[in-house]
């Protein structure tokens, strides 16, 4: 009997050591990503590069085209597509007023 009780506290002792220490891993990770995540969110937003430049402006439309494009306005509006109030908003447009 003295054998068994022996081997039965080896057992208890083995898995209670084993269970801190792998309680003691799991803490010391969790702190670790802890500390990662609270990084993350203290760093400047620039940490991710430069931000991509600024388009473009469109460049300007030459006359012919606006031109153009007051006249295929005119159709519609004598074809009955455009109301009057259509007419000056795409006229205003194109004219960039």
């Amino acid at each position: 009997m003295p054998g068994l009780l022996r081997g039965v506290a080896r057992t208890a002792i083995i898995s209670g050591t084993a269970t801190a220490v792998s309680n003691r891993v799991s803490r010391r990770q969790a702190g670790r990503w802890a500390q990662q995540d609270y990084e993350r969110a203290a760093a400047p937003r620039q940490a991710y590069g430069t931000p991509p430049p600024a388009p473009e402006p469109p460049a300007e439309e030459s006359m012919d085209a606006r031109i153009s494009q007051l006249k295929e306005l005119g159709r519609l509006k004598e074809q009955g597509v455009l109301s009057e109030d259509e007419f000056a908003a795409q006229k205003s447009r194109v004219l960039g007023a």
